[in-house]
């Protein structure tokens, strides 16, 4: 095995050798011509650097092929020209009249004012002890080059338009350029991914070129995310001669391996590939891996990647700097934490649980009866409030995908993002959107981590999130770097109590709009009519979807036949995760979560509350109208079932444990007594009918002879009772022999 290689610290004499001839002589000219600017044009100072084009950080049109050509390979057609058929084939245009185009978007600005909660955590002790102390770490610097950055980054952070360091790039750069582990949160839209991406790219400067290998990986839970990453750092290492390579799913495996095998110094890749590509491609490891860094790490573990990144960081080296970087910490990041990093410096730029200044939130309230028209409701905003740059999150891909089909037959020009579409169309989506070639962006909760798409000037929650931290990130793709910013959540009367906690939680005021009910009937009348189209698309969709499957198995069938040989002589691939075992950590997680929100610390959801509360009551209400005898019936059959799970308890436990229940013999053979006389009248009244299980034809002996022995008892004490009865002269027999507690005590 190789020894793990150590880079070496930086200096500014190192970083002026490292530049290139051409580069300087670029530099010089590029002064020469600024004092020549400078001079010329000293009056116009305050205009240049508004003028000044910079680059974007972020591109996706280099790693897919056109759309165009999916669909011809695979012999379909796209949504968007299913949408403009039908609209060739409608014969009367359906369009809103614009007559109260002002009177949907009244604004009632009812100020919720919230107190914020000071939230103290109990294992201070713990963190002291385990995170070195950050006194040093400053979060304020005025430019990049009090950072000790190499020339070259300097003039890439210059060329995407990056003048002064955020505070979590000020307190994390310094610490990350020494070596040391980092543990770093801020609030979205705060520049995590510079702040990791500029220090690496600093060390890899200094690295041994003779020996190619990979030094960096990247971990992130989405493939669009591992996207923006691997552009961000292309773009910050486009002076450099660093090379950066893309493991995600839904692209060509043959691809990646060829340039895993090229040993590129920074690997950017999603858990699930990364493992693919380390058990089954030949010469690709993490021997000499330096840096693991972990961007959005409590996504990577809810999204069932707990056993994989657990994998990963066992395959890589002992000896090496692991950074992590998330919006919101989790007792199951905190885990993750204390497994992968040594000594790591904890930096909280921002309260991870706040939202950006520059925020403006609103709720609509879908009531009761409105639900129906929540989609008319989202479409009237859409067309006259919120017009462009628009992001909406929907509950599901279904929701999703219905919604881009009606507002590409409503005549607006949206893109969809989800699960149910393929890697080149989910990037294409969203090249589309970054280019402003389309308005609205439908997306589920793939888009809510990490995108950072510049001028996103409204989010709409059409569908409410069920958690504080799943708010924070979907508002967090606007209002990004101090811009300005609007998110709009559609409630429903379900969930109001989750509003409540989010209110609370954001720690900030929040307005009711209100949508003007003439645009609602109209938009509703539309979708009515609008609804014969939606289904025919949605069934041309089905029926290519069908074919395609089957023209599938027919070229599998005949690879098989043609290139068996070839086919079964290669290695068998191994999984570190079946699809079977994928389903089944996706169950056990949801149940987890489900858990968790039922807990009293965590937030019930609101339709759970709900039914959990109407369930009482129509029981409470059931219960109240039953007559006497049936309430006694359920009394007896309650206690009989609270007196059996007592027994348990008191078989598996110690007898001092059975003296601090408090339950003496006599009373628990009393109410077992009691329940046993309730079940034989049912039975002989026919009001109850006795199976016949074969399991009760041989009774676990153990668990019966308590019960036995505890009737036998009472039965003689009741006989005994009975004989005095019977001999005492001038009473008569009584038609009920047993009698409630409650008349012995009247007696």
């Amino acid at each position: 095995m190789a020894p793990a290689f150590v880079f070496e610290t930086s200096s500014d004499e190192e970083h002026d050798d490292f530049q290139p001839e051409h580069e300087e002589e670029q530099d010089e000219e590029a002064e020469a011509e600024a004092e020549a600017e400078d001079e010329d044009e000293d009056e116009d100072e305050e205009e240049q650097p508004l003028n000044k084009k910079t680059e974007s950080p972020w591109d996706f049109a280099p790693y897919y092929e056109s759309v165009a050509e999916e669909h011809a390979r695979k012999s379909t057609t796209s949504i968007d020209f299913k949408i403009t058929k039908a609209l060739q084939n409608r014969t009367v245009p359906i369009v809103p009249n614009d007559d109260n185009s002002e009177s949907d978007s009244d604004k009632q600005e009812e100020e919720d004012r919230i107190e914020d909660e000071d939230e103290e955590t109990g294992d201070a002790v713990d963190v002291k002890s385990f995170y070195v102390p950050s006194d040093g770490a400053s979060f304020s610097a005025n430019s990049f080059i009090e950072l000790n950055l190499s020339r070259p980054l300097l003039r890439a952070c210059e060329a995407l338009g990056y003048s002064k360091p955020t505070p979590i790039q000020s307190a994390v750069i310094p610490l990350a350029m020494n070596g040391s582990d980092i543990c770093g949160s801020a609030v979205t839209g705060s520049g995590k991914t510079a702040a990791f991406a500029l220090p690496t790219l600093e060390r890899l400067l200094f690295r041994p070129k003779r020996v190619p290998a990979i030094r960096v990986l990247i971990l992130t839970p989405t493939r669009e995310l591992a996207v923006q990453v691997h552009s961000m750092i292309e773009k910050l290492a486009q002076f450099t001669d660093i090379r950066c390579c893309l493991v995600v799913g839904g692209l060509s495996t043959k691809v990646q391996e060829a340039a895993l095998r090229s040993m590129p110094d920074v690997v950017v890749a999603t858990p699930g590939r990364m493992i693919d590509h380390l058990r089954n491609s030949m010469s690709v490891d993490l021997e000499d891996l330096a840096v693991l860094i972990l961007d959005e790490a409590d996504r990577l573990l809810e999204l069932g990647f707990s056993a994989e990144i657990r994998e990963l960081v066992r395959l890589c080296p002992k000896r090496r700097q692991t950074m992590l970087f998330s919006a919101t910490m989790t007792e199951e990041v905190d885990e993750l934490i204390k497994l992968s990093l040594t000594k790591p410096s904890r930096l909280s730029a921002d309260p991870s649980k706040t939202l950006p200044q520059t925020l403006t939130q609103e709720v609509v309230r879908i009531r009761r009866m409105r639900e129906v028209n929540q989609e008319a409701v989202l479409l009237a905003l859409c067309s006259k409030t919120f017009t462009s740059k628009v992001i909406i999150f929907s509950g599901t891909k279904q929701a999703a995908h219905r919604l881009k089909i009606l507002f590409g037959l409503a005549g607006l020009k949206a893109t969809e993002l989800h699960g149910n579409l393929t890697q080149i169309q989910r990037l294409d989506a969203l090249e589309l959107f970054r280019k402003q070639q389309v308005d609205f962006l439908i997306a589920t909760d793939v888009a809510a981590r990490g995108l950072d798409i510049i001028g996103v000037q409204t989010v709409i929650n059409y569908e409410c999130p069920r958690e504080y931290k799943s708010y924070i990130h979907r508002v967090g793709r606007t209002a990004r770097a101090g811009r300005e910013g609007y998110a709009v959540t559609f409630v429903t009367d379900n969930d109001r109590s989750l509003l409540k906690d989010i209110a609370k939680k954001a720690g900030s005021k929040l307005r009711s709009r209100t949508v003007a009910e003439q645009s609602i009937t109209k938009w509703s009348e539309i979708i009515e009519q609008m609804e014969d189209q939606v289904a025919e698309i949605l069934e041309e969709e089905r029926e290519e979807r069908t074919l395609r499957k089957a023209e599938m198995e027919v070229s599998r069938a005949e690879n098989l036949i043609a290139h068996r040989e070839e086919i079964y002589s290669r290695p068998k691939k191994t999984w570190f995760v079946t699809e079977k075992e994928k389903r089944l950590v996706a169950k056990a997680s949801k149940a987890s979560v489900e858990k968790e929100t039922n807990s009293g610390k965590a937030v019930i959801s609101a339709q759970e509350a709900e039914d959990l509360k109407m369930k009482e009551k129509r029981k409470r209400e059931h219960e109240k109208n039953l007559p006497r005898k049936k309430r006694r019936k359920l009394e007896a059959a309650r206690e009989m079932l609270e007196d059996e799970n007592q027994m348990k308890k008191l078989e598996g436990n110690d007898k001092n444990k059975n003296e601090k229940t408090g339950l003496s013999l006599v009373e628990l053979g009393y109410r077992r007594a009691k329940a046993v006389k309730a079940v034989k009248k049912a039975l002989d009244t026919g009001k109850i009918v006795k199976k016949n299980n074969k399991k009760s034809e041989h009774p676990n002996q153990r668990q019966q002879s308590r019960t036995r022995e505890m009737q036998e008892l009472f039965q003689s004490d009741m006989s005994e009772k009975k004989q005095k009865r019977n001999s005492a002269p001038g009473k008569k027999k009584s038609k009920h022999s047993f009698k409630s507690k409650s008349r012995y005590k009247r007696k």
